[in-house]
C-alpha cells in the first residue's frame, strides 16, 4: 500500500468534535450517532484535512523525485513531521484554518499558508515558495474530493450496505422452505417462498454492490487549464505528465490525462448513480416489508418500553422501514442533481460543482440512515408462518394455472377432451374463490391420464412453489 494510502487509514485525530452543539440539520443532530462515521470523510474538516494531506504529499513528491532543480530529498524526520500536520489535524487546526480563511476569502489559500507556517519548524522554511508549487485550487480540490468519497464508500458506506445485504440474504435463506402467496398486480397469484423473494432482493442489491465497488476514482493536477503551463514555464525540463501521473497513482486514484480546469467529475456521476440505484432497489425493498407487516406476513417484536401510538396502545409501527423510505429518497433528491450538475462546466471552470459537493456527505448520510434503519427493522420481525400457510389455503384457485398447462401438456401428448383449458379455468376461478373440494371435483371430471391426475390431484398453493427453495442458493 502507499505510503499516501496509510496516512488516510491510520489512527489520526477525530473530526466529530467539530461538530457544532446546536445543528441545523438532522443529520447533525437527532440521526447524528448513525453518521458519525462520514464526518471524519466527508465534512468540510475532513475535506481541508484531506487538502492539507494532497498539498503535503505534492510538496514531499517533487522534493524526492527532485522535480526542481536545487531541490534534494527531505530527511525521514522531515517527511514524518509533514505528515503530522495531516495526521495531527484536529479540532484546534480547524478553528486555525478558519482563522486563516476569514483573511484571505480563499479556502485552499488558507490550507496553503497553514502549511507554510509549519515548515520552518522542520527546517524547511526555505522551501515555503514549494507549497501548491504549479498548481490551481482544483488541483487539490479534485483530489481533497476524491480521497474523501472513495474513503467514505469504501471504509464507511460500503460495509454498511454489505452487512444489510447479508442480512437479508440470511432471511432469505432461513425462509428458503416457507411457501407464500405471491400478490401480482395485488391480487392472488401463483405461490413462491418468502425466502425466495427475500432473495431476489438480496441479489439485485448485491449487484449494485459490485458495480460500486469496481468504481474508479479519478484526480488530476495539470494546472489553471489543464495544459502544464506554468509547470513546464518554471521547469520546462521536466516529465509533467509522468510526475503527475506518479503522484496521483501514489494516492491511490487513477489519473486522468485530459481535463479542463477541473476533474470532469463523471466517475463522480457514475458512482452517484449507482448508490441512488441500491437506494431505489432498497426502497422497494422497505415498501414491500411495510406491506407485508400490514397483512401480517411478518410480526414485530416489540421493544421493551417503546410505545407505537400516543394514544393507541396496541400498535406496533413499521417506523423503521417508514424513516428508510424517506432518507433514501432524500439521498436520492441529491445524489441525482449531484449526478446531472457535477458533469457540466461552462467552458474550462465555473464554480457549481464547488458548491454541489459540499452536499456529497449529505448525500451519503441519508442513505447510511436509511441502511442502518432497515437493519434494525429486520432485525425486529418474525415471520408469521401460521398466517402464510392460511392466505395460501384461502386461494385455492391460484391452481388454475397448473391445471391448465397440464391439460395443454396432456393435449400435446394425444388425450381426448383437453380443448379451451384456458377458458375453462377462466370460468372456474375468475373473480371467485375456489376451495379444495371444488377444485379437486373440476379436475376429477377433466379426463386426464392416471400420472397427470396423480400429480393434480397432490398440487396444493403451498406446494405449488416450482423450485423455488432451490433458486435461494443462487446467492
Amino acid at each position: 500500500m502507499p505510503h499516501t494510502d496509510r496516512i488516510l487509514s491510520s489512527g489520526r485525530a477525530s473530526l466529530a468534535a467539530a461538530v457544532p452543539p446546536v445543528a441545523l440539520g438532522p443529520l447533525d443532530g437527532r440521526y447524528q450517532p448513525a453518521v458519525a462515521p462520514l464526518v471524519d470523510h466527508l465534512s468540510e474538516a475532513a475535506l481541508n484535512r484531506n487538502r492539507v494531506h494532497v498539498e503535503v504529499e505534492w510538496f514531499v513528491h517533487l522534493a524526492e523525485h527532485a522535480v526542481l532543480p536545487g531541490l534534494a530529498p527531505l530527511g525521514d524526520e522531515q517527511k514524518a513531521g509533514l505528515r503530522r500536520i495531516v495526521t495531527g489535524f484536529d479540532a484546534d487546526a480547524v478553528a486555525e484554518l478558519a482563522e486563516i480563511e476569514a483573511v484571505t476569502v480563499h479556502d485552499v489559500k488558507a490550507v496553503e499558508y497553514y502549511i507554510g507556517r509549519r515548515l520552518p519548524a522542520l527546517g524547511l522554511g526555505h522551501l515555503v515558495p514549494l507549497v501548491h508549487f504549479g498548481c490551481t485550487s482544483e488541483d487539490i480540490n479534485n483530489l481533497a474530493w476524491a480521497l474523501g468519497v472513495k474513503d467514505a464508500t469504501t471504509d464507511v458506506w460500503l460495509p454498511a450496505a454489505r452487512a444489510l445485504v447479508a442480512d437479508v440474504a440470511g432471511l432469505a435463506e432461513s425462509a428458503a422452505n416457507t411457501p407464500m402467496l405471491s400478490r401480482t398486480h395485488g391480487q392472488p397469484a401463483t405461490p413462491t417462498t418468502l425466502g425466495k423473494e427475500m432473495a431476489v432482493v438480496a441479489h439485485r442489491l448485491g449487484r449494485q454492490l459490485s458495480r460500486i465497488e469496481r468504481t474508479e476514482y479519478l484526480g488530476k493536477i495539470n494546472g489553471a487549464t489543464g495544459t502544464y503551463a506554468a509547470h513546464y514555464a518554471s521547469v520546462p525540463d521536466a516529465d509533467w505528465t509522468e510526475v503527475s501521473r506518479g503522484f496521483v497513482e501514489a494516492l491511490g486514484l487513477t489519473w486522468n490525462p485530459l481535463t479542463t480546469q477541473i476533474e470532469s467529475h463523471d466517475w463522480q456521476a457514475e458512482l452517484y448513480a449507482d448508490v441512488a440505484r441500491f437506494n431505489r432497489v432498497l426502497h422497494n425493498f422497505c415498501t414491500d416489508v411495510w406491506s407485508y407487516i400490514s397483512i401480517g406476513y411478518f410480526q414485530q417484536v416489540p421493544v421493551e418500553g417503546a410505545t407505537g401510538s400516543s394514544t393507541m396502545p396496541h400498535k406496533v409501527n413499521p417506523i423503521r422501514f417508514e424513516n428508510a423510505e424517506a432518507n433514501l429518497e432524500l439521498s436520492n433528491a441529491l445524489l441525482d442533481v449531484l449526478g446531472a450538475t457535477l458533469v457540466t462546466s461552462r467552458w474550462q471552470r465555473d464554480l457549481t460543482d464547488s458548491s454541489s459537493q459540499r452536499n456529497i456527505g449529505v448525500a451519503f448520510g441519508h442513505s447510511l440512515l436509511a441502511v442502518s434503519n432497515v437493519r434494525k427493522g429486520l432485525a425486529r420481525l418474525d415471520v408469521a408462518e401460521d398466517v402464510l400457510a392460511a392466505d395460501l389455503d384461502q386461494n385455492w384457485e391460484v391452481l388454475a394455472e397448473a391445471v391448465q398447462m397440464v391439460m395443454r401438456a396432456e393435449a400435446i401428448a394425444g388425450v381426448e377432451g383437453m380443448d379451451n383449458p384456458y377458458e375453462r379455468l377462466k370460468e372456474l376461478t375468475r373473480g371467485r374463490r375456489v376451495d379444495a373440494d371444488r377444485l379437486q371435483e373440476f379436475v376429477a371430471g377433466l379426463g386426464l391420464s392416471p400420472e397427470a391426475a396423480r400429480r393434480l390431484s397432490a398440487l396444493t398453493p403451498a406446494t405449488y412453489t416450482g423450485i423455488a427453495t432451490e433458486l435461494v442458493r443462487y446467492l
